[in-house]
């Protein structure tokens, strides 16, 4: 399709998720997780890790079952945004317009859903950056917050994983790569089906977003589900840390900790007893500056090392070691 050289993503910004309970949750992602918040409104909590100096990146909102509201992107530049805009409408994607303040701290953007995958994401670029609360504010200029003032305290978001059902993740993936301008890292391809996992990113990262295809998903799930949201901690030790303090709180890991094959990374999961979100806490994994990166590709061969390259090996079905959790 030819669009990735007009116009460009720059990074993941932000998940909202929506919760059945949304003090238990808010008590997950901001006591346990250790996220500061940031802002309210009467129906959403704002939130950022200890690192990020944007608004927000997770909005958590009340409603009557576990949902996946949106995903956002920043741009790289203003004008990105209706660049987007033209393009999906000149394919026939619908896109509604987020008005500035819609959601707090964030200025004018598009919402559309993925053809052929149905996860429902926002365009940005105009974001605030609120200079943190005396009581948390680092004294270091290039931190936003004090570290390790509460809970597990990752640095930043990291990326998301999200699931589609079988035939259609392939075009998902065309989409994120030929019209959003994603660049392929890793991937998963089965004989017959073609390829049915791809981890791709626009920054350096092994992966800003993955995509899978689910071959048989349970009749009561969307065809568009959210996997995880990632984020990120410094290294290996923290992540053994936040193992420490979900047992001080009765919390018990979904998996892990483990090593994935597929992105190097040290990992465990573990739900928001809120909602039943998945949150992976993340670190290690690579970073790729060559221009011309030729995805590492995995088969059926050796697949489950690439999901889960040494750790506790659950039974693993076509498409991963872990349960899906809730429609996006």
């Amino acid at each position: 399709m030819g669009y990735a050289h007009r116009q460009g993503i720059a990074k993941l910004g932000h998940t909202h998720l929506v919760t059945p309970d949304l003090d238990k949750s808010l008590w997950f992602w901001s006591e346990i997780v250790g996220l500061e918040e940031v802002a309210r409104s009467e129906t959403e909590v704002y939130l950022r890790a200890y690192g990020e100096w944007e608004h927000h990146s997770l909005v958590l909102s009340k409603g009557p079952e576990a949902r996946v509201d949106h995903i956002a992107w920043r741009t790289e530049r203003p004008e990105d945004v209706d660049a987007y805009r033209r393009i999906l409408e000149e394919q026939g994607i619908r896109c509604d317009i987020v008005e500035p303040g819609d959601e707090l701290g964030q200025g004018r953007a598009i919402r559309f859903q993925v053809p052929n995958a149905g996860h429902t994401y926002e365009i940005y670029f105009d974001i605030e950056k609120p200079q943190a609360p005396p009581e948390t504010r680092s004294t270091m200029k290039n931190m936003p917050h004090k570290a390790w003032r509460k809970g597990i305290s990752p640095v930043r978001i990291d990326h998301v994983n999200v699931q589609t059902t079988y035939p259609t993740v392939e075009q998902g993936i065309r989409f994120h790569l030929d019209v959003l301008g994603f660049r392929l890292r890793e991937h998963i391809r089965f004989q017959g089906p073609g390829m049915i996992y791809a981890w791709m990113s626009v920054t350096p990262l092994v992966h800003d977003v993955a995509l899978g295809g689910v071959f048989e998903p349970p009749a009561d799930q969307a065809p568009a589900r959210l996997h995880h949201v990632a984020y990120w901690l410094d290294n290996w030790q923290d992540v053994l840390r936040a193992n420490d303090i979900l047992a001080e709180h009765n919390i018990k890991p979904d998996l892990g900790p483990g090593r994935h094959g597929i992105s190097r990374a040290f990992f465990t999961y573990v739900r928001d007893p809120g909602s039943g979100h998945r949150l992976e806490i993340f670190s290690g994994s690579y970073l790729i500056f060559d221009p011309d990166w030729q995805s590492i590709e995995w088969t059926e061969e050796d697949y489950v090392a690439g999901l889960i390259w040494w750790g506790e090996q659950r039974p693993i079905g076509q498409m991963g070691a872990m349960a899906l959790t809730t429609p996006a």
